[in-house]
């Protein structure tokens, strides 16, 4: 509520407007926001302390922040604010204001910062009023009083009324600018777009300042016609900003709002400018019929493809039948793992950035063979040409010379295209050529200028490759997700730029992927990574991606997600960041279905984006643990090579039961055979003979770390020192048995080198590494139980629930880095099933939904497996 200073509540409204009103409610500083009764001081970024506040986090109830505004003094002399007219009849007022009349009394006061103004009660209701000379209607857009140097907030009036004690207000319902938003100032988005929000409040009638025009838009409406639209107007608004996971989301026509009386037309005149624009959304997504249409996927930093794989398992949970087409990494022996488990998929070894160039110039190249049309902006491009006529002459010439020299290859079949690696001096667009006459091991890598008289070749190998979508041209990719890498914000990383996050080369990529949805133009779109995300720079990177969205006219919403509230024993909280295109449904998050063993916290700005249960009335299932996933799986040793092995027992828990489903029976590609026979990958790194030596001496009982070892004393403010009453134990190898770093970890005071984990733990989170002397595995304890010997591949891959039929490659610790750095499956096959139901059109104005009973077993009961021994 916006209140004029020394301003008598209680008074009638007899004051004028001043020049340094009061932006809240009294009590509060003008630079503060009141959330759940909590003062709080939001900033704007540090290297850009200019910039206007933006609002505070969600509110986790009812009380809901203003927009902030900025630069706005004006000192008005007038008549009284005054209602206009008849009221209206007091059935209709009731009716189209019911909470203004549930109590029969109510003296209005002072709006506190308690959400009291809740209650304030109204005698009767208006639809026209004037002040300073202006004359507002019902449903007008305005802009309303902010504080001094701050330009005025803007509002729709959705209701005018007189209270009970005789003062005079309206209801302001408020837009957004979009440092306002979760945006802030991390994109430059037109200032002219305001958001739509469902944030109203009370004010008093004479905030008004004056009337104004806003254009409502479609989201998708054609570039130039909201050009000619727009051009003469002040704002235009085609999105609506809700608070829930900081969602932007289509703005419907308003006569759609819930609940509005808000014509569909808005011809609002203000002095120097008119605008009449009707405000039309087509209808979003037709529902599909179920399976018939195969939707495509680009998996990008793909790894061994844990997202991918987990959105398209959900997806064919909502009947949708999303295959991922494409998939890019960097990590050969990660590709390897995704192709051996997804062969329908075309695997790309190369950067991201090269990944989006190669797209440009391959649609370049489609356009030079006459197979797609390009649009003004794109010239076809004759590849073969040289930049010096003289340049063909001389190699007429050099060639005449060569072939009398040495011998004339001749091009068979060209079998692959790519662009230059970036540590490469000349990079370009290279073609991979089988020559006549020899093998496949004398394959070469040839750039396309010295291709210049095999065009009949490169034009077979383009037809046939944009005939098959070997690589995707813009509209042909549904859904890109991906997870870009980003060390420049790791707590690792000593010298990260908190001023300018982008300037930082390793956080580039999220410019790289944003790009690469730009230019693809993909129905949908998720983004994973880490929370640092919105822990670094005030969440610049966060922040900077979903503005990306917005700006390239996607709906967003932004979520954190726990993989062990989706059946893990994990914590492992990671950031989701969905984009739909304006003609689909934005996907919801789909709300947790297990308890879950906390493990670190949110960032306090972002805990309104959580993803979780409070406040729904859903069960959830208990927590799992360790023995939960692992207790099934055959004892080994610390040397154990074998890359299979039988399960040797049946499966213990309903989790156990669920890995070991096939691909094909979890596809639906076969039922016969629903349950894996093998298991893979369950083979341990092999630590060195001193590491071993000491994992050997540790307890099996929990809790038992390096701190039980013989020389070890832990002093009473728990950290560690070594005991003067015993004396050093060495080695066989003359290392010693606790080693310095270990016990100089976090000064002391870290337990868990050597740690060994119980059957009812869980791990906070998977890590890329297993050797029990890295610093980066001594956050977390990563022996087993009751085995001397780190936890297998396998191990760790079913804590990030990857199927036990995922076969892996390559090294052993390459294996380790694949499940490591991969997304839950159990969180991706969540989204995917989220995925699904936008896809088929049963998406709410919600954030978040329930999944069904029993998800993801919701859909039949499973056979108990026969088990080899």
């Amino acid at each position: 509520m916006v209140t004029p200073r020394k301003k008598n509540p209680k008074a009638s409204p007899k004051s004028k407007k001043t020049t340094n009103p009061e932006r809240a409610s009294p009590e509060v500083p003008a630079s503060s926001t009141v959330v759940d009764g909590r003062e709080m001081n939001p900033s704007a970024r540090k290297n850009k302390s200019n910039a206007p506040p933006a609002s505070a986090p969600e509110p986790k109830k009812s009380k809901r922040t203003k927009p902030k505004a900025g630069p706005c003094s004006i000192v008005v002399d007038g008549p009284e604010p005054t209602f206009v007219g008849e009221p209206l009849t007091d059935k209709e007022a009731r009716r189209r204001w019911p909470e203004s009349y549930r109590k029969e009394k109510q003296v209005a006061g002072p709006i506190s910062s308690k959400g009291d103004e809740d209650s304030l009660q109204a005698r009767s209701h208006f639809t026209m009023a004037e002040v300073d000379g202006i004359r507002y209607d019902l449903y007008d857009d305005a802009h309303v009083l902010a504080g001094e140097g701050e330009p005025p907030y803007i509002c729709k009036i959705v209701e005018m009324f007189e209270a009970v004690d005789g003062q005079l207000y309206f209801t302001a319902q408020w837009y957004y600018r979009v440092q306002d938003t979760v945006v802030k100032d991390c994109v430059e988005i037109d200032s002219r777009r305001v958001f739509f929000s469902d944030v109203k409040d009370h004010n008093p009638l004479e905030c008004l300042l004056e009337k104004i025009t806003i254009v409502r838009l479609a989201l998708n409406v054609d570039p130039d016609v909201k050009n000619k639209l727009i051009q003469e107007c002040k704002y235009y608004c085609d999105t609506k900003y809700l608070l829930p996971h900081s969602t932007f989301v289509n703005l419907l026509p308003e006569n759609m709002q819930s609940g509005s009386h808000i014509p569909s037309t808005i011809s609002c005149g203000v002095v120097g400018e008119s605008c009449h624009v009707i405000s039309e959304l087509t209808k979003s997504t037709i529902v599909r019929e179920q399976c018939l249409q195969e939707l495509k996927l680009l998996d990008l930093y793909a790894g061994c493809g844990g997202m991918s794989t987990g959105l398209c398992l959900g997806a064919r949970l909502s009947n949708v039948n999303l295959v991922t087409r494409w998939a890019v990494d960097i990590n050969e022996y990660a590709l390897k793992s995704l192709k051996l488990n997804h062969p329908e998929t075309e695997v790309r070894k190369e950067y991201a950035e090269n990944f989006l160039i190669l797209l440009k110039k391959w649609k370049g190249l489609c356009i030079s063979f006459n197979l797609v049309e390009g649009d003004n902006s794109e010239i076809p491009v004759n590849f073969f040409a040289t930049n010096d006529p003289s340049d063909e002459e001389e190699d007429d010439n050099q060639n005449k010379d060569n072939a009398e020299d040495s011998e004339v290859y001749e091009v068979e079949k060209i079998l692959d295209i790519c662009y230059g690696e970036p540590e490469e001096k000349d990079r370009g667009l290279y073609f991979k050529v089988h020559w006549k006459g020899y093998g496949s091991d004398e394959d070469t890598w040839e750039p396309i200028e010295s291709l210049r008289d095999c065009k009949d070749s490169v034009q077979e190998f383009v037809s046939c490759g944009f005939r098959s979508k070997m690589l995707p041209l813009p509209g042909d990719v549904d859904v890109v997700c991906g997870g870009p890498p980003c060390q420049g914000i790791s707590g690792f990383n000593r010298f990260r730029d908190k001023e300018n996050p982008l300037n930082d080369k390793k956080n580039e990529q999220v410019v790289v992927f944003m790009d690469i949805v730009q230019y693809l133009k993909p129905k949908y779109v998720l983004m994973e990574n880490v929370v640092d995300l919105l822990k670094f720079a005030e969440g610049f990177l966060g922040r900077y991606a979903i503005g990306r969205l917005v700006d390239m006219n996607y709906q967003a919403r932004i979520g954190m997600m726990c993989a062990g509230a989706y059946g893990l024993p994990q914590f492992r909280m990671r950031v989701f960041l969905w984009g739909a295109c304006p003609t689909e449904r934005l996907p919801q998050y789909p709300l947790p279905t297990h308890d879950v063993v906390v493990k670190g916290h949110t960032p306090t700005e972002w805990e309104e984006n959580a993803v979780c249960s409070e406040g729904h009335q859903s069960t959830l299932k208990e927590k799992l643990f360790l023995e939960d996933a692992l207790s099934d799986l055959p004892a080994v040793n610390n040397n154990e090579c074998r890359d299979e092995m039988p399960y040797g027992s049946p499966p213990q828990t309903e989790f156990q039961k669920m890995i070991r489903l096939s691909r094909n029976y979890l596809l639906g590609s076969s039922k016969s055979e629903p349950y894996n026979v093998m298991i893979y990958d369950h083979q341990p790194l092999t630590v060195n003979a001193d590491d071993y030596a000491r994992i050997c001496r540790i307890p099996k009982e929990k809790g038992a770390n390096f701190r039980n070892l013989t020389g070890v004393r832990v002093r009473p403010d728990k950290t560690v020192e070594w005991n003067p009453d015993v004396d050093r134990v060495y080695l066989d190898s003359g290392a010693p048995l606790v080693p310095d770093y270990a016990m100089s970890f976090v000064k002391g005071k870290s337990s868990k080198p050597f740690g060994r984990l119980w059957w009812d733990e869980i791990v906070s989170t998977v890590v890329t590494r297993a050797e029990p002397h890295n610093q980066a595995c001594f956050k977390f304890a990563i022996l087993h139980p009751d085995q001397d010997r780190v936890l297998t591949i396998r191990e760790n891959a079913r804590l990030q629930g990857f199927p036990d039929y995922y076969k892996l490659c390559g090294p052993v610790k390459e294996r380790y880095i694949q499940v490591g750095n991969a997304v839950a499956v159990p969180v991706a096959r969540a989204l995917g099933y989220a995925l699904g139901r936008a896809l088929n059109g049963l998406v709410d104005h919600r954030s978040m939904f329930e999944l069904p009973d029993g998800f993801p077993n919701h859909l039949e009961d499973i056979p108990s497996p026969e088990v080899r021994e």
